[in-house]
Protein backbone atom coordinates (compact mmCIF):
# COMPACT_ATOMS: atom_id res chain seq x y z
CA UNK A 1 0.00 0.00 0.00
CA UNK A 2 1.38 3.40 -0.98
CA UNK A 3 2.13 5.74 1.92
CA UNK A 4 0.17 9.03 1.94
CA UNK A 5 1.67 12.24 0.60
CA UNK A 6 3.45 14.50 3.07
CA UNK A 7 4.20 18.21 2.99
CA UNK A 8 7.89 17.30 2.81
CA UNK A 9 7.38 15.42 -0.44
CA UNK A 10 5.19 18.08 -2.05
CA UNK A 11 7.38 21.00 -0.99
CA UNK A 12 10.59 19.17 -1.91
CA UNK A 13 9.32 18.79 -5.47
CA UNK A 14 7.87 22.27 -5.84
CA UNK A 15 10.93 23.87 -4.25
CA UNK A 16 12.79 23.07 -7.48
CA UNK A 17 10.70 25.80 -9.11
CA UNK A 18 11.92 28.25 -6.47
CA UNK A 19 15.50 27.14 -7.07
CA UNK A 20 15.41 27.97 -10.75
CA UNK A 21 13.87 31.41 -10.25
CA UNK A 22 16.67 32.18 -7.77
CA UNK A 23 19.19 31.09 -10.41
CA UNK A 24 20.29 28.14 -8.31
CA UNK A 25 20.90 24.55 -9.45
CA UNK A 26 17.84 22.36 -8.92
CA UNK A 27 17.70 20.88 -5.45
CA UNK A 28 19.23 23.91 -3.71
CA UNK A 29 16.38 24.25 -1.18
CA UNK A 30 16.36 20.50 -0.48
CA UNK A 31 20.12 20.55 0.13
CA UNK A 32 19.68 23.61 2.35
CA UNK A 33 17.14 21.62 4.36
CA UNK A 34 19.66 18.78 4.61
CA UNK A 35 22.21 21.15 6.16
CA UNK A 36 19.68 22.92 8.39
CA UNK A 37 18.34 19.67 9.78
CA UNK A 38 21.87 18.61 10.73
CA UNK A 39 22.25 21.88 12.64
CA UNK A 40 18.88 21.33 14.32
CA UNK A 41 19.87 17.79 15.28
CA UNK A 42 23.16 18.99 16.80
CA UNK A 43 21.22 21.62 18.80
CA UNK A 44 18.76 19.00 20.09
CA UNK A 45 15.67 20.48 18.46
CA UNK A 46 12.28 18.97 19.23
CA UNK A 47 10.37 17.09 16.54
CA UNK A 48 8.07 20.10 16.08
CA UNK A 49 11.02 22.46 15.64
CA UNK A 50 12.65 20.09 13.16
CA UNK A 51 9.45 19.95 11.12
CA UNK A 52 9.23 23.74 11.07
CA UNK A 53 12.89 24.02 10.11
CA UNK A 54 12.33 21.62 7.23
CA UNK A 55 9.26 23.46 5.94
CA UNK A 56 10.97 26.84 6.20
CA UNK A 57 14.03 25.52 4.34
CA UNK A 58 11.97 24.18 1.46
CA UNK A 59 9.80 27.29 1.26
CA UNK A 60 12.47 29.88 2.05
CA UNK A 61 12.43 31.36 -1.47
CA UNK A 62 8.64 31.45 -1.84
CA UNK A 63 8.75 35.23 -2.24
CA UNK A 64 11.62 35.21 -4.72
CA UNK A 65 9.46 35.81 -7.78
CA UNK A 66 7.97 39.00 -6.31
CA UNK A 67 11.21 40.95 -6.76
CA UNK A 68 12.21 39.52 -10.15
CA UNK A 69 10.85 42.48 -12.12
CA UNK A 70 12.59 44.95 -9.80
CA UNK A 71 15.93 43.11 -10.00
CA UNK A 72 15.64 43.01 -13.79
CA UNK A 73 14.90 46.75 -13.99
CA UNK A 74 17.60 47.82 -11.54
CA UNK A 75 20.33 45.76 -13.19
CA UNK A 76 18.97 45.78 -16.77
CA UNK A 77 20.26 42.23 -16.86
CA UNK A 78 19.17 38.60 -16.52
CA UNK A 79 17.50 38.40 -13.10
CA UNK A 80 18.31 34.69 -12.76
CA UNK A 81 22.04 35.21 -13.25
CA UNK A 82 22.06 38.32 -11.07
CA UNK A 83 20.36 36.50 -8.20
CA UNK A 84 22.69 33.54 -8.53
CA UNK A 85 25.86 35.65 -8.46
CA UNK A 86 24.77 37.92 -5.60
CA UNK A 87 24.72 34.88 -3.29
CA UNK A 88 28.45 34.49 -3.80
CA UNK A 89 29.42 37.97 -2.59
CA UNK A 90 29.31 39.80 0.71
CA UNK A 91 26.63 42.29 -0.33
CA UNK A 92 26.57 43.88 3.12
CA UNK A 93 30.08 45.23 2.38
CA UNK A 94 29.57 48.56 0.52
CA UNK A 95 32.69 48.24 -1.63
CA UNK A 96 32.00 44.64 -2.59
CA UNK A 97 28.38 45.49 -3.25
CA UNK A 98 29.33 48.41 -5.52
CA UNK A 99 31.84 46.26 -7.39
CA UNK A 100 29.15 43.62 -7.91
CA UNK A 101 26.67 46.19 -9.22
CA UNK A 102 29.11 47.65 -11.73
CA UNK A 103 30.13 44.20 -12.97
CA UNK A 104 26.59 42.87 -13.43
CA UNK A 105 24.55 45.94 -14.37
CA UNK A 106 23.78 46.50 -18.08
CA UNK A 107 26.19 43.92 -19.58
CA UNK A 108 28.18 45.49 -22.42
CA UNK A 109 27.57 49.09 -21.34
CA UNK A 110 30.33 51.49 -20.29
CA UNK A 111 30.69 52.67 -16.72
CA UNK A 112 29.06 56.05 -17.45
CA UNK A 113 25.97 54.36 -18.89
CA UNK A 114 25.82 52.05 -15.87
CA UNK A 115 25.98 54.92 -13.40
CA UNK A 116 23.30 56.90 -15.24
CA UNK A 117 21.05 53.83 -15.30
CA UNK A 118 21.65 53.12 -11.60
CA UNK A 119 20.78 56.69 -10.62
CA UNK A 120 17.65 56.59 -12.75
CA UNK A 121 16.39 53.31 -11.26
CA UNK A 122 17.37 53.93 -7.64
CA UNK A 123 17.01 57.74 -7.51
CA UNK A 124 20.31 57.75 -5.67
CA UNK A 125 19.02 55.59 -2.81
CA UNK A 126 21.41 53.09 -1.24
CA UNK A 127 18.51 51.00 0.04
CA UNK A 128 17.88 48.96 -3.09
CA UNK A 129 18.98 45.73 -1.42
CA UNK A 130 16.58 46.38 1.44
CA UNK A 131 13.82 47.12 -1.06
CA UNK A 132 14.16 43.91 -3.05
CA UNK A 133 14.75 41.81 0.08
CA UNK A 134 11.68 43.26 1.80
CA UNK A 135 9.53 42.33 -1.18
CA UNK A 136 10.88 38.79 -1.20
CA UNK A 137 10.85 38.10 2.53
CA UNK A 138 7.45 39.56 3.37
CA UNK A 139 5.83 37.82 0.41
CA UNK A 140 7.46 34.52 1.33
CA UNK A 141 6.15 34.80 4.89
CA UNK A 142 2.66 35.55 3.58
CA UNK A 143 2.80 32.43 1.43
CA UNK A 144 3.79 30.29 4.43
CA UNK A 145 0.89 31.70 6.45
CA UNK A 146 -1.51 31.16 3.55
CA UNK A 147 -0.62 27.47 3.39
CA UNK A 148 -1.28 27.26 7.12
CA UNK A 149 2.21 26.81 8.52
CA UNK A 150 3.22 28.04 11.97
CA UNK A 151 4.36 31.57 12.73
CA UNK A 152 7.82 30.12 13.40
CA UNK A 153 8.01 29.00 9.76
CA UNK A 154 6.75 32.37 8.51
CA UNK A 155 9.25 34.32 10.62
CA UNK A 156 12.14 32.08 9.56
CA UNK A 157 11.39 33.09 5.97
CA UNK A 158 10.70 36.75 6.73
CA UNK A 159 13.99 37.28 8.61
CA UNK A 160 16.08 35.02 6.38
CA UNK A 161 18.51 37.74 5.27
CA UNK A 162 19.09 39.41 8.64
CA UNK A 163 22.70 39.23 9.88
CA UNK A 164 24.12 38.73 13.35
CA UNK A 165 25.87 42.13 13.28
CA UNK A 166 22.70 44.02 12.34
CA UNK A 167 23.85 44.85 8.82
CA UNK A 168 21.55 42.42 7.06
CA UNK A 169 18.29 43.16 5.29
CA UNK A 170 15.64 44.49 5.37
CA UNK A 171 14.90 45.14 9.08
CA UNK A 172 18.49 45.43 10.43
CA UNK A 173 17.77 43.04 13.29
CA UNK A 174 20.81 42.13 15.37
CA UNK A 175 21.96 39.09 17.32
CA UNK A 176 19.25 37.25 19.20
CA UNK A 177 16.61 39.62 17.87
CA UNK A 178 16.71 37.33 14.83
CA UNK A 179 14.64 34.14 15.35
CA UNK A 180 16.81 31.02 15.67
CA UNK A 181 15.27 29.30 12.64
CA UNK A 182 16.05 32.36 10.50
CA UNK A 183 19.64 32.42 11.75
CA UNK A 184 20.03 28.77 10.80
CA UNK A 185 18.54 29.26 7.34
CA UNK A 186 20.67 32.31 6.61
CA UNK A 187 23.81 30.32 7.36
CA UNK A 188 22.74 27.07 5.75
CA UNK A 189 21.57 28.55 2.45
CA UNK A 190 24.91 30.35 2.16
CA UNK A 191 26.80 27.17 3.06
CA UNK A 192 24.87 25.29 0.39
CA UNK A 193 25.63 27.82 -2.35
CA UNK A 194 29.35 27.85 -1.48
CA UNK A 195 29.58 24.06 -1.12
CA UNK A 196 27.87 23.56 -4.48
CA UNK A 197 30.00 26.19 -6.22
CA UNK A 198 33.42 26.08 -4.55
CA UNK A 199 33.51 22.98 -2.35
CA UNK A 200 33.50 22.18 1.36
CA UNK A 201 36.85 23.80 2.27
CA UNK A 202 35.80 27.12 0.73
CA UNK A 203 32.49 26.87 2.59
CA UNK A 204 34.18 26.69 5.96
CA UNK A 205 36.60 29.46 5.08
CA UNK A 206 33.56 31.62 4.26
CA UNK A 207 31.99 30.68 7.62
CA UNK A 208 35.10 31.74 9.52
CA UNK A 209 35.25 35.05 7.66
CA UNK A 210 31.59 35.83 8.36
CA UNK A 211 31.47 34.51 11.94
CA UNK A 212 30.01 37.22 14.16
CA UNK A 213 29.15 39.31 11.11
CA UNK A 214 26.61 37.43 9.00
CA UNK A 215 26.29 34.42 11.26
CA UNK A 216 25.69 33.56 14.90
CA UNK A 217 29.12 32.45 16.23
CA UNK A 218 27.53 29.54 18.08
CA UNK A 219 25.93 28.24 14.89
CA UNK A 220 29.26 28.46 13.09
CA UNK A 221 30.77 26.38 15.90
CA UNK A 222 28.02 23.78 15.45
CA UNK A 223 28.65 23.68 11.69
CA UNK A 224 32.36 23.21 12.28
CA UNK A 225 31.61 20.14 14.41
CA UNK A 226 30.71 18.16 11.27
CA UNK A 227 33.25 19.65 8.87
CA UNK A 228 35.14 16.35 8.80
CA UNK A 229 32.05 14.15 8.45
CA UNK A 230 32.91 12.72 5.05
CA UNK A 231 29.73 10.66 4.74
CA UNK A 232 27.59 13.74 5.37
CA UNK A 233 29.32 15.85 2.74
CA UNK A 234 29.51 12.94 0.30
CA UNK A 235 25.71 12.71 0.39
CA UNK A 236 25.49 16.45 -0.26
CA UNK A 237 27.73 16.01 -3.30
CA UNK A 238 25.62 13.09 -4.48
CA UNK A 239 22.45 15.18 -4.19
CA UNK A 240 24.14 17.97 -6.15
CA UNK A 241 24.87 15.59 -9.03
CA UNK A 242 21.43 13.97 -8.77
CA UNK A 243 18.94 16.72 -7.84
CA UNK A 244 16.02 14.29 -7.81
CA UNK A 245 17.47 12.72 -4.65
CA UNK A 246 15.76 13.67 -1.41
CA UNK A 247 17.44 13.11 1.96
CA UNK A 248 15.50 11.76 4.93
CA UNK A 249 12.98 14.37 6.06
CA UNK A 250 11.15 14.65 9.40
CA UNK A 251 7.88 12.78 9.68
CA UNK A 252 5.19 15.39 9.13
CA UNK A 253 2.81 13.10 11.07
CA UNK A 254 -0.49 14.45 9.77
CA UNK A 255 -1.70 13.07 6.47
CA UNK A 256 -1.93 15.80 3.84
CA UNK A 257 -5.59 16.46 3.10
CA UNK A 258 -6.95 17.43 -0.34
CA UNK A 259 -7.59 20.92 1.03
CA UNK A 260 -3.92 21.15 2.05
CA UNK A 261 -2.82 20.25 -1.47
CA UNK A 262 -5.20 22.84 -2.90
CA UNK A 263 -3.71 25.57 -0.70
CA UNK A 264 -0.17 24.61 -1.71
CA UNK A 265 -1.21 24.72 -5.38
CA UNK A 266 -2.90 28.10 -4.85
CA UNK A 267 0.19 29.41 -3.08
CA UNK A 268 2.48 28.37 -5.92
CA UNK A 269 0.08 29.94 -8.43
CA UNK A 270 0.60 33.22 -6.55
CA UNK A 271 4.37 32.72 -6.73
CA UNK A 272 4.26 32.06 -10.48
CA UNK A 273 2.01 35.02 -11.23
CA UNK A 274 4.24 37.41 -9.28
CA UNK A 275 7.15 36.65 -11.60
CA UNK A 276 6.11 39.10 -14.33
CA UNK A 277 4.07 42.30 -14.49
CA UNK A 278 2.23 40.73 -17.44
CA UNK A 279 0.86 37.71 -15.57
CA UNK A 280 -0.84 38.95 -12.39
CA UNK A 281 -3.57 36.45 -11.37
CA UNK A 282 -3.11 34.56 -14.67
CA UNK A 283 -2.84 31.08 -13.14
CA UNK A 284 -5.87 31.53 -10.90
CA UNK A 285 -7.96 32.77 -13.81
CA UNK A 286 -6.88 29.88 -16.05
CA UNK A 287 -7.84 27.46 -13.28
CA UNK A 288 -11.21 29.21 -12.92
CA UNK A 289 -11.95 29.06 -16.67
CA UNK A 290 -10.90 25.43 -16.84
CA UNK A 291 -13.26 24.63 -13.96
CA UNK A 292 -16.11 26.47 -15.71
CA UNK A 293 -15.65 24.35 -18.83
CA UNK A 294 -15.40 21.11 -16.84
CA UNK A 295 -18.52 21.88 -14.82
CA UNK A 296 -20.45 22.81 -17.97
CA UNK A 297 -19.51 19.39 -19.34
CA UNK A 298 -20.92 17.74 -16.22
CA UNK A 299 -17.64 16.41 -14.84
CA UNK A 300 -17.64 14.98 -11.31
CA UNK A 301 -16.05 16.77 -8.36
CA UNK A 302 -12.82 14.78 -8.41
CA UNK A 303 -12.22 15.46 -12.08
CA UNK A 304 -13.08 19.16 -11.71
CA UNK A 305 -10.64 19.46 -8.79
CA UNK A 306 -7.94 17.82 -10.91
CA UNK A 307 -8.30 20.39 -13.69
CA UNK A 308 -8.35 23.17 -11.06
CA UNK A 309 -4.94 22.09 -9.73
CA UNK A 310 -3.56 21.66 -13.24
CA UNK A 311 -4.67 25.20 -14.07
CA UNK A 312 -3.05 26.61 -10.96
CA UNK A 313 0.29 24.92 -11.66
CA UNK A 314 0.45 24.92 -15.47
CA UNK A 315 2.95 27.79 -15.65
CA UNK A 316 5.21 26.81 -12.74
CA UNK A 317 8.02 26.16 -15.22
CA UNK A 318 7.92 29.83 -16.22
CA UNK A 319 9.76 30.63 -12.99
CA UNK A 320 12.87 29.47 -14.84
CA UNK A 321 12.49 32.05 -17.63
CA UNK A 322 14.46 35.28 -17.28
CA UNK A 323 12.54 38.53 -16.95
CA UNK A 324 14.69 39.92 -19.75
CA UNK A 325 12.47 37.69 -21.90
CA UNK A 326 9.17 37.89 -20.00
CA UNK A 327 9.27 41.69 -19.82
CA UNK A 328 10.63 42.28 -23.33
CA UNK A 329 8.25 44.64 -25.21
CA UNK A 330 9.46 43.72 -28.71
CA UNK A 331 9.79 40.58 -30.79
CA UNK A 332 11.69 37.70 -29.23
CA UNK A 333 14.84 36.28 -30.81
CA UNK A 334 14.95 32.60 -31.73
CA UNK A 335 16.93 31.83 -28.58
CA UNK A 336 14.51 33.79 -26.41
CA UNK A 337 11.51 32.05 -27.91
CA UNK A 338 13.26 28.71 -27.35
CA UNK A 339 13.49 29.60 -23.65
CA UNK A 340 9.76 30.38 -23.60
CA UNK A 341 8.97 27.12 -25.37
CA UNK A 342 10.90 25.21 -22.71
CA UNK A 343 8.73 26.32 -19.79
CA UNK A 344 6.01 23.62 -20.21
CA UNK A 345 8.77 21.00 -20.08
CA UNK A 346 10.03 22.53 -16.84
CA UNK A 347 6.46 22.39 -15.51
CA UNK A 348 6.28 18.70 -16.34
CA UNK A 349 9.66 17.90 -14.81
CA UNK A 350 8.86 19.71 -11.55
CA UNK A 351 5.40 18.23 -11.05
CA UNK A 352 6.27 14.65 -11.99
CA UNK A 353 8.46 14.41 -8.89
CA UNK A 354 5.31 14.25 -6.72
CA UNK A 355 3.78 10.81 -6.33
CA UNK A 356 0.22 10.74 -7.69
CA UNK A 357 0.94 13.88 -9.75
CA UNK A 358 2.13 11.96 -12.82
CA UNK A 359 -1.06 12.61 -14.83
CA UNK A 360 -1.32 16.19 -13.57
CA UNK A 361 2.26 16.79 -14.74
CA UNK A 362 1.36 15.48 -18.20
CA UNK A 363 -1.73 17.70 -18.43
CA UNK A 364 -0.13 20.85 -17.02
CA UNK A 365 2.90 20.39 -19.26
CA UNK A 366 0.71 20.19 -22.37
CA UNK A 367 -1.03 23.57 -22.18
CA UNK A 368 0.76 24.88 -25.30
CA UNK A 369 0.13 21.81 -27.44
CA UNK A 370 -2.11 22.14 -30.52
CA UNK A 371 -4.50 19.80 -32.32
CA UNK A 372 -2.42 20.05 -35.51
CA UNK A 373 0.79 18.96 -33.78
CA UNK A 374 2.50 22.36 -34.10
CA UNK A 375 2.45 23.15 -30.39
CA UNK A 376 5.20 22.75 -27.81
CA UNK A 377 7.04 21.27 -26.04
CA UNK A 378 6.26 17.75 -27.30
CA UNK A 379 4.39 18.47 -30.51
CA UNK A 380 1.46 16.24 -29.53
CA UNK A 381 -1.23 15.62 -32.13
CA UNK A 382 -5.00 15.66 -31.61
CA UNK A 383 -5.07 11.93 -30.85
CA UNK A 384 -2.53 12.46 -28.06
CA UNK A 385 -4.40 15.28 -26.36
CA UNK A 386 -6.76 14.29 -23.56
CA UNK A 387 -9.90 16.31 -22.75
CA UNK A 388 -8.06 17.79 -19.75
CA UNK A 389 -5.18 18.95 -21.95
CA UNK A 390 -7.61 20.48 -24.45
CA UNK A 391 -9.50 22.32 -21.72
CA UNK A 392 -6.32 23.77 -20.27
CA UNK A 393 -5.18 24.99 -23.69
CA UNK A 394 -8.52 26.75 -24.30
CA UNK A 395 -8.52 28.32 -20.81
CA UNK A 396 -4.92 29.53 -21.23
CA UNK A 397 -5.55 31.15 -24.62
CA UNK A 398 -8.77 32.73 -23.41
CA UNK A 399 -7.02 34.42 -20.51
CA UNK A 400 -4.10 35.54 -22.68
CA UNK A 401 -6.56 37.35 -24.97
CA UNK A 402 -9.15 38.59 -22.48
CA UNK A 403 -6.98 39.82 -19.62
CA UNK A 404 -5.82 43.39 -19.34
CA UNK A 405 -2.08 43.74 -19.88
CA UNK A 406 0.29 46.63 -19.12
CA UNK A 407 0.67 47.27 -22.85
CA UNK A 408 -3.01 46.96 -23.88
CA UNK A 409 -6.55 46.94 -22.58
CA UNK A 410 -8.51 43.71 -22.31
CA UNK A 411 -9.98 42.65 -25.65
CA UNK A 412 -13.80 42.58 -25.92
CA UNK A 413 -15.24 39.08 -25.50
CA UNK A 414 -16.63 39.09 -29.04
CA UNK A 415 -13.15 39.72 -30.45
CA UNK A 416 -11.61 37.13 -28.15
CA UNK A 417 -13.95 34.41 -29.33
CA UNK A 418 -13.63 35.47 -32.98
CA UNK A 419 -9.89 34.82 -32.66
CA UNK A 420 -10.37 31.54 -30.81
CA UNK A 421 -12.96 30.31 -33.31
CA UNK A 422 -10.53 30.95 -36.16
CA UNK A 423 -8.05 28.70 -34.36
CA UNK A 424 -10.64 26.01 -33.68
CA UNK A 425 -9.82 22.69 -35.27
CA UNK A 426 -6.16 23.58 -35.83
CA UNK A 427 -4.93 24.81 -32.47
CA UNK A 428 -7.94 24.58 -30.16
CA UNK A 429 -10.80 22.16 -29.62
CA UNK A 430 -13.78 23.95 -31.21
CA UNK A 431 -16.36 22.25 -28.99
CA UNK A 432 -14.60 23.42 -25.85
CA UNK A 433 -14.28 26.94 -27.25
CA UNK A 434 -18.06 26.99 -27.69
CA UNK A 435 -18.55 25.66 -24.16
CA UNK A 436 -16.48 28.48 -22.72
CA UNK A 437 -18.17 31.01 -24.98
CA UNK A 438 -21.57 29.89 -23.70
CA UNK A 439 -20.41 30.26 -20.11
CA UNK A 440 -18.78 33.65 -20.62
CA UNK A 441 -21.57 35.12 -22.76
CA UNK A 442 -24.24 33.98 -20.33
CA UNK A 443 -25.89 31.31 -22.47
CA UNK A 444 -25.90 27.73 -21.12
CA UNK A 445 -24.10 25.12 -23.21
CA UNK A 446 -26.35 22.43 -24.59
CA UNK A 447 -24.57 19.08 -24.78
CA UNK A 448 -25.32 16.83 -27.71
CA UNK A 449 -27.64 13.98 -26.89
Amino acid sequence: MQTPLTFAEILSALSHALDITEGQPRGHAVRTAYLALRIGKELGFSDADMRDLCKASLLKDAGCSSNSVRVYKVFAADDLLTKRHVKLVNWSNPLESMRFALEHMMPGANIFQKIVHALKETRGSVGVMDEVTLARCTRGAQIARYIGFTEQVAQAIEYLDEHWDGRGSPYKLKGEQIPMHARILCMCQTMEVFASTFGVDATYEMLRQRRGKWFDPELVRVAESFQSDRAFWALHAEMLHNPDMTPPMPDFTRKVLPSDIDRVCEAFAMIVDAKSSFTAEHSRRVAQYAVQIAEALGWDTERVNFIYRAGLLHDIGKLGVSNTILEKPGKLTDDEFAAIRAHPRHTYEILRRIRSFALLAEVAGAHHERLDGRGYWQGRTAEQLTPEMRILAVADVFDALSAERPYRAALPLEQVFDIMERDSGTALDGTLVQVLKSVQMGAPYAQAA
